[in-house]
Parts: structure tokens; C-alpha cells; sequence
């Protein structure tokens, strides 16, 4: 019989983070075919590894509600049940591709050998005191990179130098007749600071010149800020469309049929980047060389702008029509 090792993968946040780790997934299958491969994430991105069929089980933590919560009892035995979950099985390779004390502290409560980076590679040095191996990873190179390195260096494999294979697209269908067969492309409007935002009188501009290329705007939310952005956005779009709000799961067979997607620096256009769909994102004020998009064999991404710039309708217009195939 052959040899399964169990292996422990430790990246619980944030979105574009959890989609930067899918390639692991994809790495380890490919060099340790018959590897059982564990994941621990936030509960609020647990969809993600779910789309991987190489992930075996995905252990959802709350770090970020239970630290509101201390005082309450049912944090202690939501924070017990994990800890008894991380136990009941012995890993032959726990990796913690996170490097924070957070999730060092995560990888220490599982029963195995624990790997991670080494002090000056670790995004929070004290997470490498928690490591019975550590691993240098240069932290200047794209988190993808480094991500994928630091499993190559755990496991024993060649570091990959191939464009990264998310794993999540294959087999996934887009949802059947959205949007009545017309050609759409989803504006990833929201982020997580107002920094970080395109101006909407910009999102208006694209999705009117969209419409006069015969291409719907499709715009999703997450919450109430973001819907009535959205909708004051669909207003003065011709032919526009409002999601629902809707899970990630629910989400990505919508992103999978559009013909682009267009966003600023949020995880869903890593997401649709993993899916393969052509993506553009729009940097106002952060500078994407280590967490910008990062494209497998099959996708076309680009990324505009950095921090302090302003990226002009026209320059995305240029762009999105430099990428999408001629019908």
C-alpha cells in the first residue's frame, strides 16, 4: 500500500491570501500524488479551499470573531473543538504558509512536524520560534512565490517555476443562462478601506462605454455600503445589473461566465483570476508587486496604477480590449 502522508495546511486570512495558497494545493498533488491534504482558514473564506478538489477537509477557525468575544463561553468551546479536531490526527508536515503568531500558534495546537519560515522570512518574526522547521523565502517576492517555495522547501520537492495552477476551475460549470446569454464583465467595486476605492463617477463612465460595446456590467456586494454604491452605479448604467447577495460558492459560477472582470484591490479578482477569467485590477493606494494579481497558464491579468495613482476610464478601456479575444 502506498504511502499517504497527511499534511496540515495553515492559511486562515484574508481572501486574496487564501486564493494565493491554492497553488500549493496544486504543487503537492503534482510532486506527492497520493498526499491527504487538511486546510485551516477563516470561517468567511472556507468556500475557497472547498473549490480545490485536492483538499481533503477544511478545519473553519474565528480568530477574528473570537477575539471579540473572548469573555464568552461559547468562544472557549468553539476554541476547544478546534483544538480537539486539530488533534485527532497525526501530520506528517503541518505548513504554516501564513507566518504570523496567529497562525503559528494555530500549526502548534496540531500533533505533527511543524514547518514555516524562518525569522527573516516570517511576516511576524515571533511565528518562527513556533516552528520545528523553518525555511528562508525571500519576503520580496510575490506572495504566490512564496507561498509555493515554502512547500517545496517542507516537502523536499524543486521550487516550482512554472506559472501557478490554482485548481479551482476545472470541473466548475458557469451558471447556466445568467444574464439571458448576453456578454458581461463583473465590476469588482468594493474593497475593505475607502482608500482603495476607484471613483464611482469612473465605474459610471466604463459601464456606459461597456454598454455601447453591447457588454453588461454586473456588479456584486458584500454589504449595505457596498449595495448602494452598486445601485447608484446601476442607475446611470443602461442595462446594468444588481446581484443579490451571495456566498463565494454561490459567486464564482457567475464570475466563471463573465467575458472579463474589472476591480481594485480586492480578493475577488484574485478570484476570478484563479478561475481563469481575463481580470484587470485598478491600484489607487497600495502597491500590488507582492499581492497583485498573479495569473496561471490559462488567465490574462493586469495590474494598473499603485499607490497615489489615478487610473483613467480610458486606460482600463485600453487595456480590457487589449485582453479579451475578438469575437
Amino acid at each position: 500500500m502506498a504511502f499517504m502522508p497527511r499534511i496540515l495546511i495553515v492559511k486562515t486570512s484574508s481572501m486574496g491570501d487564501v486564493i494565493h495558497n491554492l497553488p500549493v494545493i496544486s504543487d503537492i498533488h503534482a510532486h506527492v500524488p497520493n498526499a491527504v491534504i487538511d486546510w485551516v482558514v477563516e470561517e468567511s473564506f472556507q468556500d475557497i479551499p472547498a473549490m480545490h478538489p485536492g483538499v481533503t477537509r477544511i478545519i473553519p477557525v474565528a480568530v477574528r470573531r473570537w477575539r471579540k468575544h473572548m469573555q464568552r463561553n461559547d468562544t472557549w468551546q468553539e476554541i476547544g473543538d478546534v483544538r480537539r479536531l486539530l488533534k485527532k490526527d497525526r501530520y506528517d508536515y503541518i505548513i504554516d504558509t501564513q507566518g504570523l503568531l496567529k497562525s503559528a500558534v494555530i500549526s502548534h495546537l496540531a500533533e505533527g512536524e511543524r514547518h514555516g519560515y524562518n525569522r527573516c522570512s516570517a511576516r511576524e518574526r515571533l511565528a518562527s520560534f513556533l516552528y520545528k522547521h523553518t525555511h528562508g523565502v525571500d519576503r520580496r517576492l510575490h506572495a504566490v512565490i512564496r507561498n509555493r517555495a515554502l512547500a517545496a522547501e517542507a516537502l523536499g520537492y524543486p521550487p516550482p517555476i512554472t506559472a501557478p495552477d490554482y485548481g479551482i476551475a476545472t470541473g466548475m460549470q458557469p451558471s447556466p443562462a445568467f444574464a439571458g446569454g448576453q456578454s458581461y464583465v463583473v465590476g469588482l467595486h468594493a474593497t475593505s478601506r475607502d482608500s482603495k476605492l476607484w471613483p464611482e463617477p469612473n465605474w459610471i463612465a466604463l459601464g456606459q462605454a461597456l454598454a455601447s460595446q453591447h457588454m453588461m456590467l454586473v456588479l456584486p456586494w458584500g454589504n449595505a455600503t457596498e449595495e448602494m454604491r452598486a445601485k447608484r452605479i446601476a442607475a446611470q448604467v443602461p442595462g446594468s445589473l444588481v446581484l443579490p447577495r451571495l456566498s463565494l460558492s454561490a459567486l464564482a459560477p457567475i464570475l466563471l461566465g463573465a467575458r472579463a472582470a474589472i476591480g481594485v484591490d480586492t480578493g475577488l479578482a484574485h478570484l476570478t483570476v484563479a478561475l481563469n477569467i481575463p481580470t484587470i485590477a485598478i491600484y489607487t493606494d497600495t502597491d500590488p508587486t507582492k499581492t497583485g494579481l498573479y495569473p496561471g497558464a490559462k488567465a490574462r491579468a493586469e495590474n494598473l496604477g499603485g499607490r497615489g495613482a489615478e487610473t483613467p476610464v480610458s486606460v482600463v478601456l485600453m487595456t480590457l480590449q487589449s485582453m479579451l479575444p475578438t469575437e
